[in-house]
């Protein structure tokens, strides 16, 4: 059976299937029901939270009314049940008013909304017969009811169009039904219990092979330089930095040295948020590297942040007699011939810098790590690119750090290449950055508190969501708002402009003077979210909060609050759940959970970190499942008795995955 043989798919919605990669009746079996109408029982009104989709079995009290508004539609009814009333309201369904009258029953579903006071069933469907029914995402114009009927005539010929993919033991091994069964029950439902373990084997499918092939990122990951601490070095760095390790450091750094002595290439993700100290754990593995006669390379995806850095290596590891080095891409001709020479020489220890550290003509003595800032602004084969430099058959250690933090459920997903680990402690006697959320009735209220921290020596961000205004978005825009800033509410101040396509010398000009202190406000879109750390910077301003993601606003917030006084991030909008989140919590694993919960891993990620590449199906957000296909994984390739099921099932996951992979690698 072919696509073009299914009823109602001609030449034209053949292409449109095509197009999204539906070139199979296997493929389009695995396009699942987003959600499901869920009719097999009701609940009483009295049990309804707003904000839920219930079943209701409802009688109406009142003969429905029609309203028009600016030509929509509303039809309004009261109807109740043996435990409470509720509001039931269809927009744009005027023929629901002649479909009922007083003391009518109907099975109602939909969702539950609390407006004016009193529950109300926002556009219902009305159930005839009770049931789980799946519902579809529609394809291009190809509507979800018609998707629902292309599934339908491919069912009955599921076993000779769907083949088994896991062998006998694994179905054992993890107690899981046959594919046979769970596409048959996902997309027609018998009861509750069927759906919830057909989705439990085609989550565990999915997440498995999309976790085999990214294992195949991780290249060859046999050998490994073998490295040693000795003479105590790591405690010896902790006393030279003058303060104590946290408890999630020293278990961090343990799992690095464990890494680093394993006799495998390590390949490592170290998450923590703003100030927990992940730079200090990368440092002290340098010491272990250096001690062991090897270099680092260290890079990060700006030269403001490599200066950083670099002055932060030379406090914390030149008392221990580490040698370290900047190599940058603007550098004029003889500091970069110096600079290449005391890395081939291997002179310097440690080496920090942008992409010019493995650009062409870049060779090192004796690289044995790679780190990584920033994670998420580099692609895996950026990784590869620099780990490979190392001499020999032995590739570098990778050690990546990222202080943007992702709920450990999609980390382990998105970052199959490597392993995790999580700062979730910070140092004692850090201060939570104030966050609250200003009306705009507010504004210059809030300007004059601006005013009053310039005086007090501190200094601003303001950050805007565009450049220039658009006409399909009502958001302030940043040169705008600073020519109003310039010669208005904060005339007389230094005010400075920057953004992400402005040339790279004056953005790079506006920070500097920033950091030194001569501007006293920085306008500025996004470009300063990473990358800035500016500890006389105690307020931060986000124009349209609500434009941003929750994510994307706290990294935004840990611009601020890196020095001793008490600092601020005041978000300009109308308060609403997600802001509120924002200010009840300074944790960034936390707001990122609560943003995944919110908006879905997808969106939560957005295009640029592969949100659009996340394994089909279900169990995404289920921690359990991930941790079981993660170690079903290593099963798979590390137990030679599974050796014939990891290549079969690997040479699966690499085709199903093909463009998935093709992208994670280059951004």
């Amino acid at each position: 059976m072919d696509l073009k043989d299914l009823r109602g798919i001609g030449q034209k919605r053949l292409n449109i299937l095509l197009e999204n990669e539906i070139e199979t009746p296997a493929d389009l079996l695995r396009h699942f029901p987003q959600s499901y109408i869920d009719s097999t029982f009701s609940t009483a009104i009295e049990n309804i939270a707003a904000g839920s989709m219930v079943c209701v079995d409802v009688r109406f009290t009142s003969k429905p009314s029609l309203q028009y508004i600016r030509g929509l539609s509303i039809v309004r009814a009261q109807a109740q049940d043996d435990s409470g009333s509720i509001r039931i309201v269809w927009f744009n369904q005027p023929w629901n008013k002649g479909n009922y009258k007083e003391g009518d029953s109907a099975l109602l579903y939909g969702r539950v909304d609390f407006v004016k006071g009193q529950l109300t069933l926002s556009n219902p469907k009305v159930i005839k017969n009770r049931g789980i029914v799946p519902q579809y995402a529609s394809i291009g114009n190809i509507s979800g009811s018609l998707i629902a009927s292309l599934v339908g005539q491919l069912l009955p010929h599921i076993k000779a169009l769907y083949p088994e993919t896991l062998t006998q033991r694994l179905l054992s091994v993890w107690e899981l039904c046959d594919i046979q069964t769970a596409l048959r029950e996902v997309h027609l439902p018998q009861s509750t219990q069927s759906l919830l373990i057909a989705k439990k084997r085609i989550a565990f499918e999915n997440l498995l092979m999309y976790q085999l092939a990214l294992r195949s990122l991780r290249g060859n990951d046999s050998k490994g330089i073998v490295l040693q601490e000795k003479s105590n070095v790591t405690q010896y760095f902790w006393l030279e930095t003058g303060f104590e390790p946290t408890g999630a450091q020293k278990r961090v750094l343990a799992e690095i040295l464990r890494d680093l002595s394993g006799g495998r290439a390590m390949r490592r993700l170290v998450q923590g948020d703003v100030g927990c100290g992940k730079t200090a754990i990368a440092f002290a593995a340098v010491a272990v590297l250096a001690q062991n006669a090897y270099q680092t390379a260290l890079m990060v995806p700006t030269e403001i942040l490599a200066r950083q850095h670099f002055k932060s290596a030379q406090d914390l590891l030149e008392p221990l007699g580490i040698r370290i080095g900047l190599l940058l891409g603007g550098m004029r001709a003889a500091p970069r011939a110096e600079a290449l020479r005391h890395i081939a020489e291997g002179t310097w220890d440690l080496v920090i810098g942008t992409h010019a550290l493995f650009s062409e003509g870049v060779k090192y003595k004796d690289l044995g790590l790679v780190i990584t800032d920033e994670q998420h602004r580099f692609g895996v084969r950026q990784r590869q690119k620099l780990s490979n430099k190392a001499l020999g058959e032995q590739p570098a250690h990778v050690l990546v750090m990222s202080a943007t933090p992702i709920p450990r459920t999609l980390a382990l997903i998105l970052y199959g290449d490597l392993d995790v680990s999580v700062v979730d402690e910070l140092p004692p006697g850090r201060q939570a950055v104030k966050t609250r959320i200003v009306a705009e009735d507010k504004r210059l209220e809030m300007y004059r508190f601006i005013r009053q921290k310039v005086s007090e020596d501190q200094q601003a961000y303001l950050v805007c969501p565009l450049v220039q205004e658009s006409e399909q978005i009502e958001a302030k825009d940043a040169q705008a708002m600073y020519e109003n800033l310039r010669k208005g509410p904060l005339k007389g101040l230094k005010i400075g402009l920057t953004w992400g396509s402005q040339p790279a010398c004056e953005k790079e000009e506006a920070i500097n003077l920033f950091s030194r202190g001569e501007i006293d406000v920085l306008v500025a879109t996004t470009v300063i979210e990473v990358g800035v750390n500016v500890p006389r910077a105690t307020v931060m301003v986000i124009e349209n909060a609500d434009r941003f993601g929750l994510s994307q606003l706290h990294q935004l917030r840990g611009r601020v609050g890196r020095g001793a006084q008490e600092s601020w991030c005041f978000l300009m909008g109308e308060a609403n759940e997600r802001l509120k989140i924002l200010c009840s919590t300074s944790d960034g694993f936390e707001v990122a959970q609560k943003d995944m919960e919110l908006r879905g891993p997808g969106e939560f990620l957005g295009t640029r970190q592969h949100g659009r590449f996340m394994p089909g199906g279900f169990g995404v957000q289920d921690m359990q499942m991930i941790e079981s296909t993660r170690e079903a994984a290593q099963m798979l390739s590390i137990d030679p008795a599974f050796a014939e099921e990891e290549a079969t099932l690997r040479r699966l996951a690499l085709k199903r995955y093909k463009k998935a992979l093709k992208e994670i690698a280059l951004h």
